[in-house]
């Protein structure tokens, strides 16, 4: 896994969500390299998480509340360094926060923070 060397933080639409992207230069990855998004739900209630591309939205799972989770965004959704945005969807709830884009490449690990209180 590439090594922690930057951060970027970015705040989810409507909450104190927030996502953080970790990578460094380094060689290309090889075909085995994952691709991980680390969900640290610090709320109450469990999110379902999804990864949106363009107009896609795709499901990576569930992060309970008050747990911490890391979850594998497919490869078929990175084509080399690929904008991203990710969506936490509470069960039962109406409001579905997305985050601003940030770019993932292949073999990155993104952090994402999911407050006590959603905002």
């Amino acid at each position: 896994m590439r090594s922690l060397a930057r951060g970027l933080w970015l705040a989810l639409f409507c909450t104190g969500v927030l996502a953080c992207h970790h990578g460094a230069p380094q060689p290309p990855p090889g075909p085995e390299a994952k691709t991980t998004l680390k969900v640290e739900n610090e709320g109450f209630p469990d999110m379902n998480i999804y990864v949106l591309r363009g107009g896609q939205r795709i499901r990576l799972g569930t992060v309970t509340g008050n747990t911490t989770q890391t979850l594998t965004i497919p490869a078929y959704v990175l084509t080399g360094p690929t904008p991203l945005r990710f969506l936490a969807d509470p069960v039962g709830g109406t409001r579905s926060p997305v985050s601003q884009e940030i770019t993932v490449a292949p073999g990155d690990n993104v952090e994402l923070i999911i407050p006590p209180n959603g905002g």
